[in-house]
């Protein structure tokens, strides 16, 4: 799964790497530590043209009653996601990349978690696939939402968790995007892919706890404790 993860590129470095025509993510600062319902920064498609906007991470179904459905939905599983109601619609029409610059994911050892790290080796931000849905509450106000699709984990990061969130290839983003690519290509999108270009490593048990949110959350341990 993903419970937790970094998002630190500026804007204009986002829009930059994924050539974004247009930015609506003003108020969105650096997170070190992004935890579920709070503002997370998205690319989606906005009739052709790829557009930074922010939303809230925790997927709202149209049938959700209360806001607080979103806590449980921050990620939805690639095996499930084309027939499973809350979210084949969203599958369908509402792709989206969510952008981070790593995420945080716990081993564990004996009766103990150890949190790690996991970003790209070249340090740019990552397109994580993802489904968005605007959803409409009780007093006519709308909250647009997202969740991050995860599948079984690969390589290097089997050993930590037994899932991981689907990284989108640069090179497949626009398939991933368009609403009109064939769903043939999109279930080829949905399969686990390569960890060679990712590098691991422990941190500091402080990221267990939202609240501490400072570049320490992403230092390795031994540098952590000097």
């Amino acid at each position: 799964m993903c419970g937790r993860f970094v998002r630190t590129s500026p804007v204009e470095k986002i829009v930059k790497r994924f050539e974004a025509k247009q930015a609506l993510v003003s108020e969105v600062g650096p997170d070190y530590n992004v935890a579920p319902q709070r503002k997370i920064i998205v690319i989606d498609n906005d009739m052709g043209d790829r557009r930074l906007t922010a939303k809230q991470w925790g997927f709202l179904p149209s049938w959700a009653k209360d806001p607080a459905v979103g806590q449980r939905m921050i990620n939805a599983r690639a095996e499930t996601v084309t027939v499973k109601p809350t979210f084949r619609h969203a599958f369908n029409t509402q792709r989206c990349l969510i952008i981070a610059d790593g995420y945080y994911e716990w081993r564990k050892e004996g009766g103990i978690k150890i949190p790690m790290f996991i970003s790209l080796k070249s340090g740019e931000p990552i397109g994580l696939a993802g489904l968005c849905n605007d959803w409409q509450s009780p007093d006519g106000s709308e909250v647009s939402t997202c969740a991050i699709i995860t599948t079984e984990a690969t390589g290097l990061l089997r050993s930590i968790h037994d899932r991981m969130p689907l990284i989108i290839p640069e090179w497949s983003e626009d398939f991933w995007l368009n609403t009109s690519t064939h769903k043939d290509r999109l279930m080829e999108l949905l399969k686990p892919g390569s960890t060679e270009k990712l590098e691991v490593y422990e941190v500091s048990n402080r990221v267990n706890f939202p609240v501490n949110n400072s570049p320490e959350n992403i230092l390795p341990v031994a540098q952590s404790l000097m």
